[in-house]
Order: structure tokens, then C-alpha cells, then sequence
């Protein structure tokens, strides 16, 4: 299923039911396909990268659905990344347009100052040797000649028939993408979207997904989700958005653009009607804890960290009438497996059960444990390198009757409410800092799956006279305690505002493992938890 396609073709059967918002499906074909016109005629060639930081809502999913409608890549951004990564990213991406808030225009040419206090190293946007488009009204900072996001769905390029205005536009680019009934031609295999998952300033990491492989995806989350028309889906993730458009749904999504646990009351406010919505884990509990009732929702789906049983306990309790969804999936093929919470409260035995493999999706268990996965909803591969077959976790699993049972991760990554740290971004950083010898960041599981990071310093103090030369403690308890406020003071100036530790902890010590005296991350999380009688078991 080509995606851009099938949303178009939903919308022209049905022009006059909402589609987002208070914009109606024949609101949103036209606005998407103007767009996608638009874009053309300005000069976007098909196979052109857009570097895109837009917030979820009605305008930048009608201006990413253009972008891709022209032939062109969205690429995500995450501006927080820092000055270095994000250089690196763009180097390996290599846009030729970029799409972003005017605010933050504005705020890399004139509040940067203020958004580095707050945690936050933006890049300058405006200087990027790129095509700019400005999402939201004009603000100083927004680059000469940048185009209006809303100038762009608003200008009449294309009828509903797909006849351009001119005789060019969309209908007049040959290879565009862009023709027939819909606008959209089936192109399944076209670039549509590049999300950075990992890798250090040296190398950065990002997949690609097609058109196809997203439309997949889709498909394959409707036959444990069923969406329709008259259903009103609330969220934010395009995980769950996109198929509902499909569907001929109704989206709505939180006003605030943040996670549901920033504010639990305006969150609730927009589930009443919803009969979809997706949460973290970390913000379900939020939301638990707010006491938020939905009683016409008849799916939640919970996913992007493990959903433990005391989490789902409260939700079934809370939310009695609504079928509670753990979907298993991650940035390279989404999804991969969907359970019930009946189904992982019944499971008795060790590890974490995620239910059967979608249909079509193949997993097979390597020798050491770790799981692989492939389907038609595979990305393409990782941009610069050669297209996948199949996809390696880095996650440990096992099959239990014919379900995947996750028994732990390969992979170092920490998981905390949405964003995905990775430590070795940012450990070099943090052991330059004046009092430290060596640094780790570890996740620390709680009752809900979500992960709280702990750093472990070992800290850098004067030696005593006569001393073998290697570092020690020459101080007292207060030097540990004089070291984690500085620290606190001085980490928001170094590493991104996503990955400042919910807790420090000075130790004599960073456990190793291996040959290469690597760091023993499972070893360090007993040990700053305080098992320190299992700390050096191996």
C-alpha cells in the first residue's frame, strides 16, 4: 500500500467528513496536493531530502504529506541534538530543503543564549545552505525568500481531478509521483522518510523507509486495531494518526503539542469522544495517577517501552471497558507484535511476553538469543549503506508456543518516557568536566517500564603525598556530594536537556567487562542501586 495514496484516495471519497481537527478530508486532499504543487514549482526535484522540525499538528502533517506527495524525503530533525550531531546528521543526509517553525528560526538567530541555559544547543538554522520553508506566521530569524507553509496548502495549484494550474504543478512534472484521480501515483518504492535512530558524531545512524514500508506498517496495525469511519483516534504519533486517516477516522490531537503527562487535564479533556489513543507507558502512569477516566475509548494502545503488569494492573482497573494494546515494534519495522493486556498478565512464565508476530512478519532467534525480525514493513535500510533483509533488535527473545517472549537488550540504549538515549553520545563530553575520572550512564527500570538514568562518576580528587599514582578518594563523604552539584550545574551546558540524569552517583569505580575492559552497564546498574553484593557477580 503506497501511504501518500491511500490517504488521498480515502479523503476523495469521503470530502466532507473531518479529517483533522476541524479540517475535513476534501480540506486536507487540497491542502496536501497544493503543497505537494507548490513545492514543485518552487523547485523541489523528486528524490530531494527536506530536513524537517515541525511539530505534530494539522499543518505539519498536511505539509509532510506534501513533501513526500512531490517525490520528496521528510527527514526528521531533533534541533536538541546539539551543534556537533546535528552536523553530523546533515552531512549524512544531505537536504536540499528544510522545513521548520518560524519560532525556531527565530530562536537560533536571536534567543540562543537563553535556549543554552535552558539545556538546549540549537543550530542556526537560517544558515543553512538549503531551501527553506517556515511553518507558522513570519517571525525575525525566518530566512529571505523562505516559503509559507500556509501560502503553499492555501494556493489554489490542482484541482480535486488532478489538473495543474498551468499546465505545471504537480499533474506537470513528469516522474513526480503526482497523477491520476488522487494526485498520487502508487510509487511503494519511493524515499519517503528518514528518522535518525543512533550512532556518535563520527557516525550518525538513520533509517529509510519507503512509501511502502510505511504503508505496511499501517496495514498491518489495522489487523489488531480496527479503525473506521466514525472513529475518533487522539494522538499525537503518526504511528496511529496515519492510519486513521486511511481509515477515513477522525483525528484529534493533544492542543499543547507535548506528551499527554505535561498536562493529564487537557489530555483528558481531548479523550472524551476518542475512541483510539495511543500512550508511553511513562505517560499512561501520569495519567493513572491523575485519575483520567475515558469511558467511550475502546482501544489504548501502549508502546516505544516495555509495558510491565503493574502498569497494566491500573489501566484495566482504571479503564475497564477499554482493550488495552503493548505493541512491540522499533524505528526500523513498526509493528512487529501487539499483545493484550490479557494476554501478558496470563504469562507466567520469565521474561516479557509481546504477543505473535504480525502477519507476514518473520523472526528468527540467532544462537546468542538476539532477535531478528523482516516483513513488508522493513525500512529500506540505513541511509549510505546496503538495503536490509532482515532486522537485528539487540533485543534477546525467545518463542513461547509460537509468541515472542523479550528477555532483555543487547544494546546499551536507555529508554526514558519517548526519546531513545544513547550513552556513548554523551559520556566523552561528561568525563572532560573539571572533578571527573570516568563517566556512565546506565537506565534504571521502574514499576512501569519507563527508565530513569543514573550517571556514575568516578571522581577525579587530589592525590595524597606518597600515593601509587592512580586516582582515590583523599577527601571525606562531602567530595562526592561537592562534585554532583557541580555537576548538576554544569551538565546542561554539555549534553542535550533529554539526557540529563535523574540521579548522580560518585563511585570508586566503573565496573568492566571482556578483553577490551569495556564498561559492565548490567554490573553498574546493581551497583547504583545498591546491590552491591551482586555488583560483582559476572
Amino acid at each position: 500500500m503506497d501511504l501518500v495514496a491511500a490517504v488521498l484516495s480515502t479523503a476523495d471519497a469521503s470530502p466532507d467528513a473531518l479529517a483533522i481537527g476541524e479540517m475535513t478530508y476534501g480540506e486536507l486532499a487540497r491542502r496536501v496536493r497544493c503543497t505537494a504543487a507548490g513545492l514543485l514549482d518552487a523547485g523541489l526535484e523528486p528524490g530531494d531530502r527536506v530536513l524537517f522540525s515541525v511539530r505534530p499538528e494539522a499543518a505539519g502533517v498536511v505539509l509532510a504529506l506534501g513533501i513526500v506527495a512531490a517525490g520528496g524525503t521528510v527527514v526528521f530533525a531533533d534541533p536538541g541534538t546539539g551543534p556537533e550531531l546535528f552536523a553530523a546528521r546533515l552531512a549524512l543526509a544531505g537536504p536540499t530543503w528544510a522545513a521548520a517553525e518560524s519560532l525556531l528560526y527565530a530562536t537560533s538567530r536571536y534567543g540562543r543564549g537563553l535556549a543554552r541555559r535552558r539545556g538546549l544547543l540549537l543550530p542556526s538554522y537560517r544558515e543553512l545552505p538549503v531551501r527553506h520553508v517556515y511553518a507558522g506566521r513570519w517571525l525575525p530569524g525566518v530566512p529571505g525568500g523562505a516559503l509559507s507553509a500556509r501560502r503553499l496548502a492555501s494556493t489554489p495549484s490542482i484541482t480535486a481531478g488532478g489538473a495543474a494550474r498551468g499546465g505545471s504543478g504537480v499533474a506537470g512534472h513528469a516522474g513526480s509521483g503526482v497523477a491520476g484521480r488522487s494526485g498520487v501515483a502508487h510509487l511503494a518504492d519511493q524515499e519517503a522518510l528518514v528518522v535518525f535512530t543512533s550512532g556518535s558524531t563520527a557516525a550518525p545512524k538513520a533509517v529509510v523507509h519507503t512509501r511502502g514500508s510505511l504503508g505496511a506498517g499501517l496495514q498491518l496495525l489495522a489487523t489488531r486495531c480496527r479503525i473506521g469511519p466514525g472513529d475518533t483516534v487522539h494522538t499525537d504519533q503518526l504511528m496511529l494518526g496515519l492510519p486513521a486517516l486511511v481509515a477515513g477516522a477522525h483525528w484529534t490531537m493533544p492542543p499543547y503539542g507535548f506528551a499527554p503527562g505535561a498536562d493529564p487535564a487537557r489530555y483528558a479533556a481531548g479523550l472524551r469522544g476518542a475512541t483510539h489513543a495511543f500512550c508511553v507507558p511513562a505517560d499512561l502512569a501520569v495519567l493513572l495517577d491523575a485519575g483520567i477516566t475515558a469511558p467511550g475509548l475502546r482501544h489504548l494502545l501502549v508502546g516505544g517501552a516495555p509495558v510491565l503488569p503493574p502498569l497494566l494492573r491500573r489501566a484495566r482497573a482504571a479503564l475497564g471497558g477499554t482493550e488495552i494494546l503493548a505493541v512491540y515494534g522499533m524505528t526500523e519495522i513498526l509493528p512487529i507484535a501487539i499483545a493484550t493486556a490479557e494476554e501478558k498478565l496470563a504469562h507466567t512464565g520469565p521474561g516479557d511476553l509481546i504477543g505473535e508476530p504480525l502477519p507476514g512478519v518473520l523472526v528468527t532467534i540467532a544462537p546468542d538469543g538476539e532477535l531478528s525480525v523482516s516483513g513488508p514493513n522493513l525500512c529500506r535500510g540505513y541511509l549510505g549503506e546496503a538495503p536490509l533483509d532482515s532486522h537485528a533488535t539487540g533485543d534477546l527473545a525467545a518463542i513461547d508456543d509460537g509468541r515472542l517472549v523479550l528477555l532483555g537488550r543487547k544494546k546499551d540504549m536507555i529508554i526514558r518516557r519517548k526519546t531513545n538515549v544513547y550513552p556513548g553520545l554523551y559520556e566523552p563530553a561528561i568525563s572532560t568536566l573539571p572533578g571527573v575520572r570516568e563517566a556512565a550512564l546506565v537506565g534504571v527500570p521502574d514499576e512501569i517500564g519507563d527508565e530513569r538514568i543514573v550517571l556514575a562518576v568516578v571522581p577525579d580528587l587530589v592525590r595524597e603525598p606518597g600515593h601509587d599514582g592512580r586516582p582515590g578518594r583523599t577527601g571525606g563523604p562531602g567530595d562526592g556530594h561537592e562534585l554532583v552539584a557541580e555537576l548538576r550545574a554544569r551538565l546542561p551546558h554539555v549534553i542535550d536537556a533529554s539526557a540529563l540524569p535523574d540521579e548522580i552517583v560518585p563511585v570508586a569505580a566503573i565496573p568492566t567487562v571482556g578483553r577490551t575492559r569495556k564498561p559492565d552497564r548490567e554490573a553498574l546498574r546493581r551497583l547504583v542501586t545498591g546491590d552491591r553484593a551482586e555488583a560483582g557477580k559476572p
